[in-house]
């Protein structure tokens, strides 16, 4: 088995290998759901954005650069329920979004949110399919849908399976859904013609992760132990690599193995639908300990506290989303 895949697990509120997620992003609502969507009259002069495993917090201007009003749906896409969940929760509960305690103001003043979710398999937009079916999209809050699903008839498990959002165990005995469900917390904003409005956002993040044991010198050299992934996701080099071993090493060999490394997403892309770049972009990173490390990919980082790293820049367009490894340490004198 590989050792990442193998070693997935729950940590107090770990819950999902890729979470936290989210950048203000125009959107509509289509047939098939909601869809991002570009915005050509609305810049985004600035974001404040401030990421730890105990809260997000971001901070946005925006300009309406036309003549005239505009109104439209604003998404926060959150992170992603993946169709395998076994793999991911472990025996915690199913995450529920709307008790992250989302906060969102405009001009200082707190807003109405919606929450709507999207249902996808393989790719495709199932979300209307699933409404039609009557069957649930959040189908883990549904205690009835598997009860459901074994009541199938031969001829809907083979046209469901062609469809391709369920799936049969090995040997065809048990059938589960499988499809993703992205969640996005919505709102109805107007931006006034010619003026500049301020968003705030604030929520405590959902983090996933590993119960140790991928980062030591022996493991980064065995491939079943995933370190190539934890390198390529979180751009780890020498230093992090040199700052880990020397934590572990001075630790005595009943310690060494007591760490674990935590994952953080956030979606900077949808950042790049508005028009034109980021203007002025701000990230603070807080590994919230001293003795943590940390690790992401973003060049121009600077240290500005024991815990807290930055990265400025002018005209940022964002493309990939942001990933980022804490390894924290356990019984630390």
């Amino acid at each position: 088995m590989n050792r990442l895949s193998g070693m997935l697990l729950v940590i107090g509120l770990v819950a999902l290998s890729a979470p936290a997620k989210a950048n203000d992003s125009a959107a509509a609502i289509g047939l098939g759901g909601l869809e991002l969507q570009q915005n050509d009259a609305i810049s985004m002069d600035s974001e404040e954005l401030f990421l730890s495993m105990e809260r997000v917090t971001v901070k946005y201007q925006f300009t309406n650069t036309t003549d005239k009003n505009v109104t439209t749906l604003v998404s926060f896409p959150l992170p992603n329920i993946p169709n395998d969940l076994t793999d991911y929760l472990g025996d915690q509960g199913y995450p529920d979004w709307e008790d992250r305690d989302f906060q969102t103001k405009v001009n200082g003043t707190p807003v109405k949110l919606d929450y709507r979710q999207i249902a996808t398999a393989h790719g495709k937009n199932i979300t209307s399919r699933l409404n039609a079916l009557g069957w649930p999209i959040q189908y883990w809050l549904d205690y009835d849908f598997n009860g459901m699903l074994k009541k199938l008839s031969k001829m809907e498990v083979e046209k469901y399976l062609a469809e391709g959002f369920i799936k049969q165990s090995a040997g065809g005995a048990d059938i589960y859904a499988d499809w993703t469900v992205a969640t996005h917390v919505t709102r109805e904003q107007i931006f006034p013609a010619n003026k500049t409005i301020t968003v705030e956002h604030s929520y405590r993040p959902i983090t996933g992760g590993t119960n140790g044991g991928n980062m030591s010198a022996r493991a980064r050299k065995d491939p079943d132990y995933g370190f190539d992934w934890f390198q390529k996701t979180f751009c780890i080099d020498e230093n992090f690599t040199a700052g880990f071993d020397k934590t572990y090493n001075a630790r005595g060999k009943d310690k060494r193995e007591q760490y674990v490394e935590l994952f953080l997403d956030y979606r900077l892309k949808p950042g790049a639908n508005w028009k034109g770049p980021i203007k002025k972009f701000r990230l603070v990173v807080d590994k919230s300990e001293p003795t943590n490390l940390v690790s992401f990919c973003m060049d121009g980082v600077r240290k500005i506290s024991p815990t807290q790293f930055e990265v400025t820049k002018a005209n940022f367009e964002p493309e990939k989303d942001l990933k980022i490894l804490i390894v924290r340490w356990f019984n630390i004198p």
